[in-house]
């Protein structure tokens, strides 16, 4: 149900969070706007995967058509041995998620999620007001001098008010330190590589060409690191992330360029597969510390909100960070879009009563996962590969209860239309 008075909501990111926030609060009759601090909008380029829980909300916003143009179906989970590459399980996804979860598992290119997400706010036939976008607009404060109109203001002094202000500016939130909210940030002593390896070159090679026909979402674990490939833009390229203990100077910044070699090294006396496929990238490979925050349950003061990775920033072990942010984003727009101006501060303390909790033990699960990942060869080890054979979970959180999602109170019924006799 739409609010039965408009108003104005202020995000500031123009993230897949903050994005996603925008168009779902467009469909609810809000007016939107955007403001980032990058000159072009855009994402890093590097794949995104999205369980069924992030895929709902996607398809619940009216963007199946859009969604399939751009992704790539892993057929399987596949989990390997270090050493010698081993399957430990290959369970299904494609069709079998899309039958018990009403959505499936994607894969994309960062860049191609982003733009169909940006198109569908600036779209002038979509429902609701088109979203007002602004770019080249660091946020340096808030002004909070009327509590019911929070102002964003901008390094070169402009000014963006709203009847509510969100902060979707990831994990080091601007809006979040306006707020003055306490420091949360954990730093958890890795880093993850990342590489977009040609698909030509994998498929050229007898080593890897089995990537190229099936695709498969897959992890490879190893003692003290671990490290997840899957295909994107179909065979274009072959998404890498591996996870090792960092080696980054964090007084010179969190991330660095790497190179193949370097790649290669971190994972030495590994099966002969890993080196083939790391030796492979080129151009943009780079290196990320990864940091987290501690769970908070305090992501609201006010008119002011905060959404993703500026209130639950988690570690990549269970692949959610985007996710979530999505999850974030439905429930704010239904609790916002349900309510006139007047009820604002009680939408805003229901959406987080309603995500807090859920997004923390996420946030749990996926630190649990660092050492579930990373344990050494043994006992452990080998009760955890019978752990994975089942096709539950990983560590704390069951995929059942992870991939159906946070409940909407009305939920889309676009979302439940997969699959569809064409």
């Amino acid at each position: 149900m739409a609010a039965s008075q408009s108003y104005s909501v202020t995000i500031v990111g123009g993230g897949l969070g903050g994005l996603t926030t925008a168009i779902a609060l467009r469909r609810r009759g809000l007016q939107t706007i955007v403001v980032e601090q990058t000159p072009e909008l855009g994402e890093v380029g590097a794949g995104i995967q999205t369980a069924p829980n992030a895929s709902r909300i996607l398809l619940g916003l009216g963007l199946r058509r859009q969604l399939e143009a751009i992704r790539t179906e892993p057929q399987d989970q596949v989990r390997r041995r270090w050493r010698d590459g081993s399957i430990i399980a290959q369970l299904p996804l494609g069709d079998r998620v899309k039958r018990e979860y009403n959505a499936p598992y994607w894969h994309y290119h960062r860049a191609d999620l982003h733009r169909v997400l940006l198109d569908a706010c600036l779209d002038p036939d979509g429902a609701g007001p088109v979203v007002e976008v602004h770019t080249d607009a660091q946020v340096t404060d808030i002004d909070r001098t009327d509590p019911t109109r929070p102002v964003a203001v901008t390094a070169d002094g402009r000014r963006f008010e709203g009847d509510v202000l969100v902060g979707a500016d990831g994990i080091r939130s601007r809006v979040r330190d306006a707020m003055g909210l306490p420091d949360t940030l954990v730093f958890s002593g890795e880093m993850a590589y990342r590489a977009l390896i040609p698909g030509d070159k994998i498929a050229a090679d007898p080593a890897t060409r089995f990537l190229v026909d099936r695709f498969h979402s897959t992890i490879w674990y190893g003692p003290d690191r671990h490290l997840v490939h899957y295909m994107i833009r179909g065979t274009e390229y072959l998404n890498v992330v591996a996870i090792v203990p960092n080696t980054i100077d964090l007084e010179q910044g969190w991330a660095a360029p790497a190179t193949a070699d370097e790649m290669v090294d971190a994972f030495a006396g590994w099966d002969d597969r890993v080196a083939a496929m790391l030796s492979k990238a080129e151009g943009d490979a780079s290196k990320w510390a990864l940091f987290r925050r501690r769970r908070d349950p305090v992501w609201v003061d006010g008119h002011v909100a905060l959404l993703g990775d500026a209130c639950h920033a988690m570690l990549p072990y269970q692949a959610q960070g985007a996710s979530q942010a999505m999850e974030d984003a439905a429930v704010l727009a239904e609790e916002l879009g349900a309510v006139p101006r007047a009820d604002i501060a009680g939408a805003l303390a229901r959406y987080v009563a309603r995500r807090a909790k859920h997004a923390g033990m996420v946030q749990d699960a996926s630190l649990a996962n660092m050492r579930f990942y990373h344990l050494p060869d043994g006992p452990e080890q080998e009760k955890r590969d019978r752990t994975l054979r089942e096709f539950n979970g990983e560590s704390d959180v069951s995929y059942e209860w992870l991939w159906r999602g946070t409940p909407l109170n009305d939920p889309d019924l676009e979302s439940f239309s997969y699959p569809f006799v064409r």
